[in-house]
């Protein structure tokens, strides 16, 4: 169920002093790119989009949608055709585009350490002359982010031999419906 227009409204002028101005989009025509994923026949609008930056900011904007009572889903770059990250109840949608760097690549442990919104084929990029590669490689490389793979276990023509997704994590940190982070792996 969809929360009320003026509750919807108090949630967007506290949401913009987390993400800025530029962070939350709220009219009819910003949200209508946000309807669907790639799968362009099933189209449901969210209430509101925000981009944060930070982990902390997520966990900020969950918090205020809980108090708020008003579902969050969280969103790549919705290159996906399996509908996850459709709004399907309203709500806000939480865009994880903006958090796009490359914290680290660790040769010596083979791994790297990134923010959801880094493209699939910009770590594939960054891994090379390491003689590290990351697997998978679906047909959205150059769009498709991170956080979005994870999320669909992405995979693609080297997955055949290499795995999916899944078999490449090493651990994840997560914001949970409470708005409390969790560091999931070794």
């Amino acid at each position: 169920m969809q929360a009320g227009w003026a509750a919807i409204s108090a949630l967007a002028r506290r949401l913009r002093r987390i993400v800025g101005r530029d962070g939350l989009l709220s009219t009819p025509s910003e949200l209508a790119v946000y309807e669907c994923d790639g799968y362009t026949l099933d189209r449901h609008r969210p209430d509101l989009v925000v981009f944060p930056r930070s982990t902390a900011e997520v966990v900020e904007i969950v918090r205020l949608c809980r108090q708020y009572r008003v579902p969050v889903l969280a969103r790549g770059a919705g290159t996906s055709l399996a509908g996850g990250c459709t709004p399907v109840g309203g709500g806000v949608l939480v865009c994880l585009t903006r958090m796009n760097r490359i914290l680290q690549i660790d040769r010596r442990n083979r791994m790297a350490v990134v923010e959801p919104g880094v493209l699939n084929v910009q770590l594939a990029r960054a891994l090379e002359g390491t003689g590290l590669h990351f697997a998978p490689d679906p047909s959205s490389q150059t769009a498709s982010t991170l956080g979005g793979n994870v999320a669909t276990n992405a995979g693609g023509p080297h997955t055949l031999k290499y795995g999916v997704t899944g078999n490449h994590v090493l651990g994840l940190e997560v914001v949970l419906a409470d708005g409390s982070v969790r560091q999931l792996g070794p």
